[in-house]
């Protein structure tokens, strides 16, 4: 990724929309599908569809490859695969449910432990 210009247009278009909470991970050489993992959430499905449509539609426009995306039709969680970059968004009690940010955080964390043993 080039000086991080598609993580910073990102993080824009997420803000454009009112996003919250958001937490990027860096999982380079921890994961074998991305460099980087946004986490956000909405206040409503709508919000969240909101939102993934905005990053798509930009995305497009920035001529970054979308590779795919689930979850816009129902708002509770939505995933946009944007190659190096993965793109989360949830509803509040989605995000508490599957303590993703925990999860993210295990990957994040397990090359240091990993290179400790």
């Amino acid at each position: 990724m080039q000086d991080n210009v598609k993580l910073e247009a990102i993080i824009s278009w997420l803000k454009e929309k009112n996003a919250e909470d958001i937490r990027v991970y860096e999982v380079q050489g921890k994961t074998d599908y991305t460099d980087l993992i946004i986490v956000c959430e909405g206040s409503a499905d709508v919000h969240n569809k909101a939102i993934a449509n905005h990053v798509i539609d930009m995305a497009k426009k920035s001529r970054f490859p979308v590779l795919g995306k689930e979850g816009v039709e129902n708002g509770e969680w939505v995933l946009i695969d944007l190659t190096d970059v993965v793109v989360h968004i949830f509803l509040p009690d989605m995000r508490e449910y599957y303590q993703i940010d925990e999860l993210f955080e295990k990957v994040k964390s397990r090359k240091a432990e990993e290179e400790t043993q």
